[in-house]
């Protein structure tokens, strides 16, 4: 029986070329488009290195300049490396401290490329969480600036402009303003006049708040100063992750372990710096001897040093407890958030797995700021850590922004 003819194979392929073509198509503009992507995080790359020689420089603060109005720039440094499609500043400008001092910031702008929407980009406000308390811990002064700004590109997608201080006392010179909630909120609303100020027109009045643990309370802390420090901002919504939001919960939770001695370390410094309070009356000799060490380490990048250090005065930090021996209670009582309400609509974000933040002391606070009449939103993510929480909500507080009409 006589074979039938296969057809021919030219005819068959050609039946299947419209589909090679688009999938050829498809996957060329894929590898331009990460191509783009990978050549820009070259340059930055590049960029950073290039002008790492002249960073210290710019930390270096001008003699006389610290007064002037609030928000205004001392010195504002293009930064040859910059996030894809956007465009950034090292910034040097004016704020306050809890008394109405004046006090010199750094921190970083970066704002996307392209025409600002009618009326001007929305600035965000960011606030880091805890890198330290010495200048050199300050975020902006490390190789990538804009490494720890969680979201950012997210952010610059929605078109906001995002400026992150580094609060005073990092960076550049200035007093020690760790868990110092007004000086905090101070710099944070002060780095959204900066941006104002580099930015021009290409920016707007509108202002979001979002910060995560020790940024957390400089935000929440931010959003209920405004109105009286910063009135001519509008705040349009607030966002925190596993804030440190009531600081008397957070000690209680670790009196007696590694956290607590860490962050009692930067906090107790501070504490008795700015409130010329002896610190002998809570601190052990022992944990005295050790502050000066602690606190000229910076936290992500020296967590096995600070560990040892600390190690041998777990038990024996405090003398007593903070939170009932005065004047500590009170000083962590008036640097939690949550005095007051504001009119802003508050996101507040906790991972279930985070030994840092009790997720049971994030829900009671979102409660309190409920009860203030605030409009509250509380999500909760079951498998984030504290070090994960501010990455794993993006997704909910993207739709969240979106629904609260910051745009």
């Amino acid at each position: 029986m006589p074979r039938t003819p296969r057809p021919p194979l030219r005819g068959a392929f050609a039946g299947r070329l419209p589909g090679v073509r688009f999938a050829s198509a498809f996957f060329a503009v894929l590898l331009a488009v990460l191509g783009g992507v990978v050549a820009a995080e070259i340059l930055r790359t590049v960029g950073n290195a290039l002008e790492r020689p002249s960073v210290p420089a710019f930390y270096e603060q001008p003699a006389g300049l610290a007064a002037g109005d609030p928000g205004s720039i001392i010195k504002a440094d293009a930064l040859l490396g910059a996030p894809f499609n956007a465009r950034g500043w090292r910034i040097m400008y004016r704020s306050t401290d809890l008394n109405g001092d004046p006090v010199v910031a750094t921190g970083v702008l970066v704002t996307p490329l392209g025409p600002p929407p009618p009326g001007g980009r929305t600035i965000v406000s960011w606030g880091h969480p805890t890198t330290g308390s010495s200048p050199d811990c300050a975020p902006s002064y490390g190789f990538d600036p804009y490494l720890g700004i969680e979201g950012l590109r997210l952010l610059l997608d929605r078109g906001y402009a995002v400026v992150a201080t580094d609060y005073i006392g990092m960076g550049t010179d200035g007093p020690d303003s760790y868990l110092i909630g007004a000086t905090e909120g101070n710099n944070v609303l002060d780095a959204a006049r900066a941006a104002q100020a580099v930015l021009g027109p290409d920016v707007s009045d509108r202002v979001v708040l979002w910060g995560h643990s020790q940024g957390g309370q400089a935000v929440l802390f931010a959003a209920e100063r405004a109105p009286d420090y910063a009135p001519e901002l509008s705040i349009e919504a607030v966002a925190v992750a596993a804030p440190a939001a009531n600081l008397s919960d957070l000690m209680s939770a670790h009196l007696d372990d590694l956290s607590g001695v860490t962050i009692g370390s930067y906090a107790f410094a501070a504490f008795a710096e700015i409130y010329d309070e002896p610190i002998e009356s809570i601190l052990s000799p022992a944990a005295i001897e050790i502050l000066p060490e602690m606190n000229e380490l910076c936290l992500l990048s020296n967590i096995p040093e600070l560990h040892k250090i600390a190690g041998p005065v777990v038990g024996n930090f405090m003398l007593s407890d903070p939170t009932t021996t005065e004047p500590w209670a009170t000083l962590l009582e008036e640097n939690s958030a949550g005095s007051v309400a504001f009119d802003a609509p508050l996101f507040i974000a906790q991972g279930l797995d985070d030994t840092l933040v009790v997720p049971a002391d994030t829900e009671d606070f979102a409660e309190h700021e409920a009860s203030l009449g605030m409009s509250v939103t509380y999500h909760e993510v079951p498998f984030a850590t504290h070090g994960t929480i501010a990455y794993f909500t993006l997704p909910a507080l993207d739709r969240w922004l979106t629904e609260v009409g910051a745009r």
